[in-house]
């Protein structure tokens, strides 16, 4: 049993400037999100705004839409981005399949790697960051803190670049290895290394003033390449997608 055919992926009801990466033999694709993007609907009415323009179901994790054949077509979303966060997103076209692929996520068998554009810089080219962060999610929002919490949480941080000019910025690649909520954001905030743009956990003068350079209000995190291996139909597949650094991140660099 393959995929589904080319004209299923060609036609896809993608969000706003939502492109596809690829997709395997199986069924499973990437796509690139931009910032600002959700990664599907929360309410009614938000479809225009999301990765699919299309109902969602949340308790199955699956768009579902009729095609212009009048055919029914489902596809399975398996990871999430923050809107603010631009980069790759995986999904797959096979219910069954996508199980398989969200075990290989809560086994962290996932490796995801980002860049993210930050007021400052670290003291070392390359850290490991471990903290112990408080996740608090009530009322349909999520909020983290990396002070006394009980939550282990890791990620690996390197220094791809450090900008000459004003206002000092650096660019770093991000490699969480553990997964969780808004994890990177807090634990660059806690170095004194704020994600520029980032409304929640960043510095909010520095943002407002960055913004009105740069001429744009996004948050500068995007997930830059996913790869994971996963088995299906008695065999072992691999599966790697990248998606480019955005131009507006070298700009200050």
């Amino acid at each position: 049993m393959s995929g589904p055919s080319e004209k299923f992926w060609a036609n896809l009801p993608l969000g706003r400037e939502v492109t596809l990466l690829m997709h395997d033999a199986n069924g499973v694709a990437a796509l690139a999100k931009p910032a600002g993007v959700l990664s599907h609907p929360n309410e009614p009415g938000e479809e225009p705004r999301s990765l699919l323009t299309v109902p969602y179901t949340i308790a199955d994790e699956v768009f579902a839409w009729t095609d212009v054949d009048g055919a029914k077509r489902q596809l399975w979303l398996l990871n999430r981005l923050d809107s603010a966060t631009s980069g790759v997103i995986l999904a797959a076209a096979n219910g069954e399949l996508a199980s398989e692929i969200r075990a290989q996520f809560r086994k962290k068998q996932i490796r995801k790697i980002y860049c993210a554009l930050v007021f400052g810089g670290p003291r070392q080219p390359l850290e490991i960051w471990r903290d112990l962060l408080v996740v608090d999610k009530r009322g349909g929002k999520i909020r983290a803190a990396a002070n006394a919490g009980n939550v282990p949480s890791e990620s690996r941080m390197s220094v791809v670049r450090i900008g000459q000019k004003e206002p000092r910025v650096s660019l770093l690649k991000l490699e969480p290895r553990t997964g969780r909520s808004h994890q990177l954001r807090v634990q660059a905030a806690k170095r004194h290394l704020p994600i520029i743009g980032d409304q929640t956990y960043g510095d909010f003068g520095r943002n407002r003033t960055f913004a009105k350079l740069a001429g744009t209000k996004r948050m500068f995190l995007h997930s830059l390449e996913t790869n994971f291996d996963y088995e299906w139909r008695e065999r072992t597949w691999q599966f790697a997608a990248r998606a480019p650094i955005p131009r507006e991140f070298e700009k200050f660099l």
